[in-house]
């Protein structure tokens, strides 16, 4: 399922990162990268979230969030 999908509060396993190749390494540069867990912390009604993964929140807007693929951790 896409990133904007998952509920909040929930955790998920990046599957696949499926962006523009200049946002995928800025994303793999932040921590993003297949495996690893991430929490939604919040999600705006625009599509955007804000997600916690490694320790950092990001802020993520809606086209970036339906590039990444995630399962339930």
């Amino acid at each position: 399922m896409r990133l904007n999908e998952g509920l909040i509060g929930g955790t998920y396993r990046v599957t696949d990162v499926s962006v523009d190749e200049q946002i995928t390494r800025r994303l793999e540069a932040l921590g993003v990268n297949e495996q690893t867990p991430i929490t939604i912390l919040n999600k705006k009604g625009s599509g955007s979230l804000i997600i916690k993964v490694r320790g950092t929140r990001l802020a993520l807007g809606k086209k970036i969030s339906d590039g990444i693929m995630v399962k339930e951790a």
